[in-house]
């Protein structure tokens, strides 16, 4: 074992019994965060627009600060942006994360000193945890790859912003830069397709030992590293120990990459966002992510039910219960306030705080009441998968309000297989029988005679792919939207069917 394998075992243990002293007392850690936040801010623009040195608890906090998506906090954020200081945190940010929303344009998150500390602290938690679970470290002395955006960053007033990604690329620690690829040329190329065959040159005759991004990416990564050279990725990577990921579920991408490697790799789940990062997958005996109460972010919860309603209970984490979905809500050290995530998540266990990303609050089917949401499509994807040794490269889901012939409505499934099904039929017959069975609404639409079953539509090799390109997300944090309410995503597919 390595002198630098051998520190990081002895650095994991420190930091697992760092995090189960927070563990162990989540509503005074919450509370602690609680007050942290509201002092600091006390003199900024928007603790004095809204007298925070009035509050003395939670019941005041929910009083004086509503509930607030991005645009309703924008008229601050644009004075941040203008290079006003002291209006939602002390000081200015340290950068903005720009992303591309699809409602509101252009969206610059602001990062300050603090809040990006704990990104760059979880990211590296989240590797020590592992090691001190399973005891393996050896991964250290090997090369790590992590597919994201351009590390290269604009300049807005005097703060610099880029993607979080590109951001969180300038503060890999010491002791990983020469593990680190690809090289900083390559990450700063803006073409995903050039810039992954960039990165497969530059990695095929490494050893490499941990691999991370969104899954989609790293799949089309995987898939040029075998054309390129005619090997499965866990032949040519033989210490290949680790996959990270975050930003969508792994599990309908599973059989397919065990394909493409060749064997079952470990893997470890991120939640970031540039917002925040919120949790990590910390046991692998366990489901679930680890809910970071410590990290300089204050949660609330509104029952998914009761979003968008006048006046939704808000809830904290004493609150809260296993298997409900709820929309999450965050006060940040980066100055966002009762602001509106637009993820929604279910606990899965209490003690200690462990959720499951569920899906996006706005991304949704529920054109005939049945509300289903992305956690239930991926199981019933991932269940269809099991029963019939198909393999998805990619999906999503729309609803065809009025289709040809005056049939029923249904749901259409737009799917691009590596491995088709032996029998579509049964294929879909598993999708919706695993779909009615976590949701009893859409049983009682299809047993009213309301809809039919689904549909399956496959979609040619790379439509996705294409379909992304076209509107100009492919690659770095771009995902595929995983279920719609309208047929938009569903026309730019379309003309990508196979016939």
């Amino acid at each position: 074992m390595s002198l630098k394998a051998f520190a990081a075992r002895i650095f994991a243990k420190i930091i697992y019994e760092r995090t189960q002293k927070w563990v162990k007392d989540p509503l005074k850690t919450q509370e602690k965060v609680f007050k942290m936040l509201l002092s600091r801010a006390r003199d900024t623009a928007f603790g004095k627009d809204h007298r925070f040195d009035t509050i003395h608890s939670y019941e005041d906090f929910a009083r004086r600060v509503p509930l607030r998506d991005y645009e309703a906090l924008r008229a601050y954020i644009e004075r941040v942006v203008k290079g006003e200081s002291d209006v939602l945190w002390p000081g200015k940010p340290d950068y903005f994360a720009k992303t591309s929303g699809t409602t509101s344009g252009a969206k610059f998150i602001p990062i300050t000193g603090e809040s990006i500390k704990y990104q760059v602290q979880a990211s590296r938690d989240a590797m020590l945890h592992y090691i001190h679970e399973t005891g393996k470290s050896s991964f250290v002395d090997g090369k790590m790859i992590f597919l994201q955006g351009s590390p290269e960053l604009s300049e807005k007033n005097g703060i610099k912003f880029g993607r979080l990604s590109g951001i969180s690329a300038h503060y890999v620690p010491n002791y990983l830069q020469k593990n680190r690829l690809p090289s900083w040329e390559t990450n700063c190329i803006e073409d995903w397709e050039t810039k992954v065959d960039r990165i497969v040159e530059e990695t095929r005759e490494e050893d490499m030992t941990v691999i991370a991004g969104i899954p989609s990416w790293v799949q089309m990564y995987f898939e040029r590293l075998k054309v390129a050279t005619g090997k499965k990725v866990g032949d040519l990577f033989r210490n290949f120990e680790l996959f990270i990921y975050g930003g969508v579920n792994y599990e309908p991408y599973r059989s397919t990459f065990e394909e493409l490697i060749g064997r079952k790799v470990a893997s470890i789940e991120l939640f970031p966002a540039s917002e925040g990062f919120f949790a990590y997958q910390d046991r692998q005996d366990k489901k679930g992510m680890l809910l970071l109460l410590n990290s300089g972010i204050f949660y609330e919860f509104i029952r998914a039910g009761e979003y968008g309603s006048e006046n939704p209970e808000r809830l904290t984490i004493k609150d809260v219960e296993v298997g409900v979905n709820y929309a999450m809500i965050i006060s940040t050290n980066a100055g966002l306030w009762g602001y509106d995530l637009g993820d929604t998540v279910q606990f899965i266990s209490l003690n200690p705080y462990r959720i499951v990303v569920s899906g996006r609050i706005k991304h949704f089917i529920s054109a005939f009441g049945e509300h289903v949401i992305a956690k239930e499509v991926e199981q019933a994807m991932q269940e269809a998968i099991q029963k019939t040794g198909a393999q998805v490269q990619e999906f999503t889901v729309a609803p065809q309000i009025t289709p040809e012939k005056k049939e029923l409505p249904y749901h259409e499934w737009f799917i691009e297989f590596v491995k088709e099904p032996d029998d579509m039929d049964d294929f879909a017959m598993c999708l919706d029988k695993a779909l009615q069975e976590q949701n009893s609404y859409y049983f009682d639409l299809i047993e009213g005679k309301v809809l039919q079953p689904l549909k399956i539509t496959p979609v040619r090799k790379s439509g996705f792919q294409e379909y992304m390109k076209s509107l100009g997300k492919l690659g770095g944090q771009n995902k595929v939207q995983r279920l719609s309410n309208d047929r938009k995503v569903a026309e730019g597919l379309e003309k990508l069917r196979i016939s």
